[in-house]
């Protein structure tokens, strides 16, 4: 398979696990989580403005996830039921990340738009993953720090 290939894949699959994945989402309340998750959430949002708690079930597992906004930029995290920060995904600007992974991203990208370009961390596995916009379609590409096309979430 090649990369053009490997892209369109991957981005078709982001897609349909984007549309998937958020089928049971909830919308709550501070007061609605558990203490371990409250006290993770405080920790994660010092000095941010939260936009949005749910409540999710992924693959069975019931996990929590908190939208902010910090300094003027998106951070995502989801919680695991015990209060461990499973994922975060902060925005940044596609010039500080690292060169293999922002040209890999913009080959990806082609003609289309890259709309946002956020980190994403998974335990200590750090990941770069670009929204794009294509001919009024909309899509994302992960790539690792060295310019390798990761599966998609």
């Amino acid at each position: 398979m090649n990369l053009c290939s490997e892209i369109t894949l991957s981005i078709f699959v982001v897609t349909l696990g984007f549309t998937v994945g958020h089928a049971s989402e909830k919308a709550i309340t501070m007061k609605d989580l558990p203490a371990a998750v409250q006290r993770t959430v405080q920790e994660q949002s010092k000095g941010a403005a939260i936009l949005h708690l749910s409540r999710e079930v992924e693959g069975g597992k019931t996990v929590y996830e908190v939208e902010m906004k910090v300094k003027g930029h998106g951070k995502d995290v989801t919680i695991d039921a015990s209060g461990a920060a499973i994922e975060v995904e902060e925005e940044v600007a596609l010039e500080s990340i690292p060169g293999a992974a922002r040209a890999a991203i913009k080959e990806a990208a082609g003609s289309g738009q890259i709309t946002k370009v956020e980190t994403v961390t998974e335990g200590n596995q750090l990941a770069y993953e670009a929204h794009l916009r294509k001919d009024g379609k909309r899509s994302e590409v992960k790539v690792s720090g060295d310019g390798r096309l990761l599966p998609p979430d």
